[in-house]
């Protein structure tokens, strides 16, 4: 007896005997936690790439490397260029494109915008996929509550059938049940944690790309008077 019931409450077994809507939202959580971590490694490459051209271009800008030896790097297609130095490359063609201008304020307020919308786009880069980790983090146990609710329904309706009720007729259901809050557990708190950290990075990276735009406005504003 104690075998049967051993076997019975194994993973596999509690997962393909549980109900079809119970099976339907682990389903769900199993394609949703496998989407999110393919989204967290895929952010963690993409950020650290971000912040490594980040740094590099910085360190050759502080330098006091020529602009315009900067800006034909960045127009360079083979050279794979970072965020910061798109906005760069943006903010000084619209620079040159009208230098001659002799309203200087009408010249830098162009420059900005370009650089603004640059910096916009390389953004929305940076943060998309994050709204769909956050979207898991605090979906996902409610969807595991469901099931787990559904299961724990069928296990009581169950017992209406039986004269005596015991352990082993109630225990699969709610096993089952309790397999589904522990797979949006699963689910969102790796997703919680990744939008947490890539929020957080994502911020930094747009303070130093606004602080950047604002250094360079300057230094542009100085070479065109």
């Amino acid at each position: 007896m104690n075998a049967t019931i051993t076997q019975d409450m194994s993973l596999l077994y509690l997962i393909s005997s549980a109900s079809l809507p119970v099976q339907l939202v682990m389903a769900l959580l199993l394609v949703t936690s496998l989407l999110s971590w393919w989204y967290i490694f895929r952010k963690l490459f993409v950020i650290k790439y971000a912040i490594k051209q980040s740094n590099e271009f910085e360190d050759v800008f502080w330098r006091g490397a020529d602009l315009d030896a900067l800006y034909q790097r960045a127009g360079n297609a083979r050279y794979p260029g970072g965020s910061m130095e798109r906005i760069f490359e943006a903010g000084f063609r619209e620079f040159n494109k009208h230098q001659s201008d002799a309203n200087q304020s009408a010249v830098m307020a162009g420059t900005r915008r370009a650089m603004r919308a640059t910096f916009q786009r390389e953004m929305d880069k940076l943060e998309s996929h994050l709204s769909f980790l956050a979207t898991v983090g605090s979906v996902s146990p409610y969807i595991g509550l469901f099931g787990t609710v559904w299961g724990i329904m069928n296990s009581f309706r169950s017992l209406s059938n039986v004269t005596q009720a015991t352990i082993a007729h109630v225990a699969p259901g709610i096993a089952e049940a309790l397999i589904a809050t522990a797979m949006g557990l699963f689910a969102a708190i790796p997703a919680v944690i990744a939008y947490n950290r890539y929020a957080s990075d994502t911020d930094q990276l747009a303070t130093r790309y606004e602080s950047f735009m604002e250094e360079l406005s300057n230094v542009l504003q100085r070479r065109g008077v």
